[in-house]
């Protein structure tokens, strides 16, 4: 014979609801009516799904690490302000399909802040990717003859936010400089896109190699897009740390 809350974690598997802590939840609450205990167990099981939803995101926007904006030095990297990082935080631009550009030299933190919105727009409960620009090159490469790629492309086109890293950090063959104007073209007006280059756009053509495809690349991408200029040293090598604690 079983118990009333074996009977009731059997329906709860059955109607594929996952199993809460009864006693959790009703804990010093002995007088609640029948409404209020059936209120009580809806919401846990709310909260449950949402935080069941976000780590899922999480596990599929493919992170390379945890970033916030608070863990930013501002002190060292005056070229970008905090009150402008706030602002861009809210992720209102999401709805409308703006993309964001983060240019500098290596170091400065282009990635850092990158991770910081993806983080930010996760939290918000938006869809978010994040790819380097060489491994978005293998998913588009081989999407054709690989069910990975296959999935990981139609995850990345109803994502909200796609953040592609690295872009200039190594040249681009003629096959893949049309390849990645065929994403950006695909994504432009529809998925917010946040780039980071070491390159400034003047310099694009020589890592794409070909100028008429440069000029259609930055056409879609900066037509509606806020770019952020970072300039100054490099914060890794000004905070390197060694294994003996000599330089």
């Amino acid at each position: 014979m079983l118990t009333p809350l074996e009977r009731v974690r059997n329906l709860l598997s059955d109607l594929r609801i996952q199993p809460v802590d009864f006693d959790a939840i009703y804990a010093g609450r002995d007088n609640l009516t029948p409404l209020e205990s059936v209120e009580l167990f809806l919401q846990e099981e709310m909260r449950l799904r949402v935080e069941k939803q976000t780590l899922n995101r999480y596990r599929k926007a493919n992170l390379p690490a945890q970033k916030s904006l608070d863990s930013f030095d501002f002190g060292f990297q005056r070229s970008v302000t905090k009150e402008r990082m706030l602002r861009l935080s809210d992720m209102t631009w999401l709805e409308q399909a703006y993309n964001i550009c983060l240019l500098g030299p290596p170091g400065v933190g282009k990635t850092h802040l990158a991770i910081a919105l993806a983080v930010r727009g996760l939290d918000l409960g938006y869809t978010v990717v994040f790819e380097t620009l060489s491994n978005l090159m293998v998913v588009l490469k081989t999407v054709e003859i690989s069910k990975a790629s296959q999935r990981r492309l139609k995850y990345i086109r109803k994502a909200a936010l796609v953040v592609v890293d690295e872009v200039g950090f190594m040249p681009l063959s003629p096959a893949e400089a049309n390849l990645f104007f065929g994403f950006v073209s695909s994504m432009s007006e529809k998925t917010s896109l946040i780039i980071t280059s070491n390159k400034g756009f003047d310099e694009w053509a020589d890592f794409m190699g070909d100028a008429t495809i440069t000029t259609a690349i930055l056409d879609r991408l900066i037509h509606r897009c806020e770019i952020i200029n970072m300039t100054g040293n490099s914060y890794r090598l000004a905070h390197h740390r060694s294994i003996t604690g000599e330089n």
